[in-house]
């Protein structure tokens, strides 16, 4: 079953009225579900709350334009393996990703929305963790 675009951007459009809430929300649930992470990040968070919500409104604004989002997502890969990202981090992303959207979509969110989202972040950590496995050249 393909993903609802659509669907995603409204929900995304929703969940991002609330602005930086939204990025706290998501590190606190990382952090408190994954300690051993938190020491990958800097110790104020200010600016890496802006670059989350800015690299996330760039995805879905481009969710539904592969020619776009595909080199975007493989670059955001290759930065994030400099950060020391592995394949085993993507999987806790996801799951406080979807933690957050859940929460800020309030009564809004569903069996359909969770399904998309889960589908879209799949093939988001897909194409990032290709890349980051990828040698430099």
């Amino acid at each position: 079953m393909p993903v609802d675009t659509r669907k995603l951007k409204d929900n995304f459009a929703q969940v991002g009225t609330n602005g930086v809430a939204v990025a706290e929300y998501f590190y606190a649930d990382l952090f408190g579900r994954n300690p051993q992470l938190r020491s990958m990040f800097p110790a104020a968070m200010a600016k890496q709350h802006e670059v989350l919500l800015a690299a996330l409104s760039q995805i879905v604004a481009s969710v539904d334009d592969p020619d776009a989002l595909v080199p975007f997502l493989r670059d955001l890969g290759r930065r994030h393996h400099g950060f020391g990202v592995v394949a085993d981090h993507y999987g806790p992303v996801g799951a406080s990703l979807l933690a957050t959207l859940a929460y800020f979509s309030g009564p809004e969110w569903n069996e359909d929305l969770e399904r998309d989202w889960t589908a879209a972040y799949g093939l988001v950590a897909k194409v990032m963790a290709e890349a980051a496995a990828e040698p430099v050249a």
